[in-house]
């Protein structure tokens, strides 16, 4: 009959989930199943909002990545209007978005990964944390804590709050920038350029070390998927999507992420919340893809700052075709924390970033809009249906974690069937099999859907603990 072993909660994630491996009677693995315990239904309660209150309303899906889809959904109001946004309020989303992207790649690699990096995957898990890390190496810990504070501030200067900021509208931004906060964006990138950089080269040193895990964790052939620029640079706002092989060749370009339904299909499954879009050419699962850090890295042709530029080919020259371990999301974000970074510094020496022109007004001129923006885990869609009046009338979200599921549930199996053994596990063991749920960084608050009704438990217990009643609906 073999063995079921259950790990609940995955720890060091954003969300609440649970593995469960199913061994046979040799004690080797079999099936292994990434469940998503959480629902979110922002897709229903938002129906018969005013569009306009969309991008609030869709901050609040989060409180890790509230610019992504802040972005994604004015975006997709930009869209309902039928307006051109000025130039420079363009510019300040992408200051906004980059900062995100700088605070979020931070929060993953210092605080929920770097325990496993630094005090090993087999340490006491008493220890194997933050505070592990800052006890035994504090000055990468205290990188970590800066890197994070300085896309945080940047938030906070341009749109108010570092957590669910309202500072982007549809047609644009609320406000313009001001020349005494671009100074004080820019007196922190120094220390913010030389955090990067020195962190990628301790992590360079370090990779020999991890080895096995490179080898193991999530390592196998996928599509990948992303934005890039009409020349195919690395693009975060704007461009058109780009899905590459594991050869590195390119499979469809400059695809419009407004048509995004007619090659991206979701499908469900009964053991999760969480969807799995896949590729429709290629079928179900057939068509697994990957994205965000090391897909957007895979599919670029250059990166177009000077520093991320050269990290991002010596990156490129780890394989021959596509980067496939998706241990190597954690260099990823490394190089893109290092893009970033010279991206805001470029945009904010623009004189023309102090221009007070920031928001385009219209009514409503279309009856359906779909906005999209590269939140830190990957691609992030937003799309809208409105009826005469304004009012949302149906919505869809397909999130950047979403897009990774079928690749974690393999990773996960593939993490297992290596280290698992069913007759004597160890702490180490299961610790792996997490760590490569982390290396995709998944956010879950804001991933998880359903289709038709949502199954429930609901248990009634006692002050001693004992089960007095439960009532289901499956």
């Amino acid at each position: 009959m073999g063995k079921k072993i259950v790990i609940d909660p995955v720890t060091r994630i954003e969300g609440h989930a649970r593995i469960t491996l199913q061994t046979d009677d040799q004690g080797v693995v079999q099936q292994a199943y990434f469940h998503v315990t959480q629902l979110r239904g922002f897709e229903t309660f938002c129906a018969g909002r005013p569009f306009y209150e969309m991008p609030n309303l869709m901050a609040r899906i989060c409180g890790i990545c509230p610019v992504s889809h802040l972005l994604a959904s004015a975006k997709a109001c930009d869209a309902l209007l039928a307006i051109r946004v000025p130039p420079v309020a363009v510019q300040l989303r992408r200051i906004l978005n980059l900062a995100q992207v700088v605070q979020s790649h931070a929060l993953s690699f210092f605080y929920l990964a770097s325990p496993d990096l630094l005090l090993g995957m087999d340490a006491d898990p008493a220890e194997r944390n933050i505070l592990g890390v800052a006890g035994a190496h504090p000055e990468l810990a205290r990188s970590g804590i800066r890197l994070r504070q300085f896309g945080q501030q940047i938030i906070e200067l341009l749109g108010g709050k570092r957590i669910h900021p309202g500072w982007v509208v549809p047609g644009g931004v609320s406000e313009p920038l001001s020349g005494e906060k671009r100074e004080r964006m820019l007196a922190m990138i120094p220390e913010a350029l030389g955090t990067a950089q020195s962190t990628l080269v301790w992590f360079k040193q370090n990779l020999e070390k991890y080895r096995e895990e490179i080898r193991t964790f999530a390592n196998f052939p996928s599509l990948f998927l992303g934005l890039v620029t009409a020349e195919g640079q690395a693009e975060y706002y704007d461009g058109q999507l780009r899905i590459t092989d594991a050869q590195g060749a390119i499979v469809a370009d400059q695809l419009d992420p407004a048509r995004y339904a007619e090659f991206i299909e979701e499908a469900v499954e009964p053991f999760t919340f969480l969807k799995f879009p896949y590729y429709k050419p290629l079928g179900y699962p057939g068509g697994m893809y990957r994205v965000g850090p090391l897909a957007r890295l895979n599919i670029a042709e250059r990166c177009g700052t000077p520093l991320a530029e050269q990290e991002w080919v010596e990156f490129r020259e780890i394989e021959r075709g596509a980067v496939l371990s998706s241990f190597h999301y954690h260099y990823a974000r490394l190089i893109e924390i290092l893009h970033a970074i010279e991206s805001i510094l470029r945009i904010l020496e623009d004189p023309e970033i102090l221009s007070p022109h920031v928001r385009a007004n219209a009514a409503l001129n279309n009856a359906e809009g779909v906005g999209v923006a590269e939140a830190p885990r990957g691609t992030l869609l937003h799309h809208y249906k409105v009826n005469e009046q304004g009012l949302i009338t149906w919505a869809n979200l397909v999130i950047a974690t979403g897009h990774n599921n079928l690749a974690m549930n393999r990773g996960i199996l593939q993490v297992a069937r290596q280290y698992v053994r069913g007759e004597k596990l160890t702490e180490g063991m299961l610790n792996r099999v997490e760590a490569v749920i982390r290396t995709f960084d998944p956010c879950l608050s804001c991933s998880t859907h359903a289709a038709g009704a949502m199954p429930l438990v609901v248990r009634l217990v006692g002050p001693d603990g004992a089960l007095r009643d439960e009532v289901r609906r499956d």
